[in-house]
């Protein structure tokens, strides 16, 4: 069965960088279209990029655009999201996805304070 797992979150100041990671399984995932979204305190889900399997081309929503960087390493079946410059809206929890599918892991916590 598909197996989503993420790591990589914590606590960081303002300004400050992450990395997370989401190790899949259970599919072929060098074929798939993957996804980040997030999900704040009290507040939706909320898509954040995608990377597209041929060619690896992304997309971010606008908040974040200039500061994330998604990537995958196919060889792994690993999916990773570069977090810099981060602001405390960017605080919430974390999933990686497999769009259209409904799968999506058990998320990794991001907070951004000082």
């Amino acid at each position: 069965q598909v197996q989503l797992v993420e790591s990589g979150g914590g606590l960081v100041q303002p300004g400050g960088s992450l990395r997370l990671s989401c190790a899949a399984s259970g599919f072929s995932f060098s074929s798939y279209t993957m996804s980040w979204v997030r999900q704040a305190p009290g507040k939706g889900l909320e898509w954040v990029s995608t990377i597209y399997p041929a060619g690896g081309g992304t997309r971010y929503v606008d908040s974040v655009r200039g500061r994330f960087t998604i990537s995958r390493d196919n060889a792994k079946n690993t999916l990773y999201l570069q977090m810099n410059s981060l602001k405390p809206e960017d605080t919430a929890v974390y999933y990686c996805t497999k769009p259209g599918s409904g799968d999506k892991g058990q998320g990794t916590q991001v907070t951004v304070s000082s």
